[in-house]
């Protein structure tokens, strides 16, 4: 019975907790082909990134996967810090020992240019972080787009934000280099915090596998278990998300998620700086009727999403359920 190809993908992330899942799990799934990954400052330093990428690699056993530093800060502005969230390692309280893996010694612009040129099949590029490498790719390197199949983003939000009121961390991060993404031409896939806050795994469950035998189990449970402390006066919290971890799993299993084509763009000035504004519109607004709407982008949202299904298919994946 023949089978699926697995899918081409080139991961470019900003490696803290959530992108640490992301990672073991496209390593292991057997219908993704990681080629490569593009590492960018954002929920750490860039160095940080890297060497939280290399280490997690260890961790999942992964083949001789081609890893390259991009940008060290937004278009624009500085970078800024997310280590309340996800700790000064970028890592949580995990503590991983250094392996012998080296970053490559090319910017990871490079490295995704020659693997894009280079694939047989068109590429899907999945950006877990701040899209400033994806943007400095497509205005230097326009032509690639002919072999990118889409891009997948873990970013936005159809409601609320969680860097502001409005706006999401990733794409407020780096406000300009998403809209030099939507206004690519290449199919675009939003996975935002509509559905990222959804898919969690139980805190028994990742207690479990903290405390395992399993050193992967471990591993996971150590990531899975990171508290985050939301401000000086108050408790650090449980959530268990797998949080980047859904849009790679939205490679593999579609089915499971809601989505719209709807019109978005991001929004890149004022207060509301960073947000993804969708439009959900089911009849045109006097916007539209009397010619003042700008041009927005069509892009693939994902608005609701079967959250037991991808923690499932999450941990199967790995072996740990």
């Amino acid at each position: 019975m023949p089978t699926t190809p697995a899918i081409p993908v080139i991961l470019d992330v900003d490696t803290g907790v959530d992108d640490a899942l992301a990672i073991l799990f496209a390593v292991a799934h057997p219908g993704i082909d990681v080629l490569g990954i593009s590492c960018v400052a954002g929920n750490a330093s860039l160095e940080r990134v890297v060497e939280n990428t290399l280490r997690i690699l260890d961790v999942a056993g992964a083949g001789d996967i081609p890893v390259a530093a991009g940008a060290r800060r937004p278009l624009l502005e500085p970078a800024r810090s997310a280590s309340h969230v996800h700790g000064e390692g970028g890592l949580g309280t995990l503590r991983l020992p250094p392996g012998d893996r080296n970053a490559r010694d090319v910017s990871s612009i490079e490295l995704m240019r020659s693997l894009i040129q280079a694939s047989p099949r068109p590429v899907t590029l999945v950006a877990l972080a701040p899209q400033t490498n994806l943007a400095l790719l497509l205005r230097q390197y326009p032509d690639l787009a002919s072999n990118i199949e889409r891009i997948v983003f873990m970013g936005g939000s159809a409601s609320v934000g969680n860097a502001t009121a409005v706006a999401e961390f990733n794409v407020w991060h780096d406000p300009e280099s998403a809209a030099i993404v939507l206004d690519s031409g290449i199919p675009t896939f939003m996975y935002g915090l509509d559905v990222f806050n959804q898919v969690g795994i139980a805190e028994h469950t990742a207690t479990a596998l903290a405390t395992g035998d399993s050193e992967l189990g471990r591993v996971v449970g150590s990531l899975l278990t990171n508290r985050i402390v939301l401000g000086a006066d108050r408790a650090s919290e449980y959530s268990g998300l797998i949080g980047d971890a859904g849009a790679v799993c939205a490679l593999v299993d579609p089915g499971a998620l809601r989505t719209e084509m709807r019109p978005v763009r991001i929004q890149l000035s004022g207060y509301g700086r960073g947000q993804t504004l969708v439009d959900l519109r089911r009849h045109p607004g006097e916007d539209i009727v009397h010619g003042l709407a700008d041009e927005w982008e069509t892009v693939e949202v994902a608005l609701d999403v079967d959250a037991a299904r991808y923690a499932r298919l999450f941990l199967d994946t790995l072996g740990l359920s």
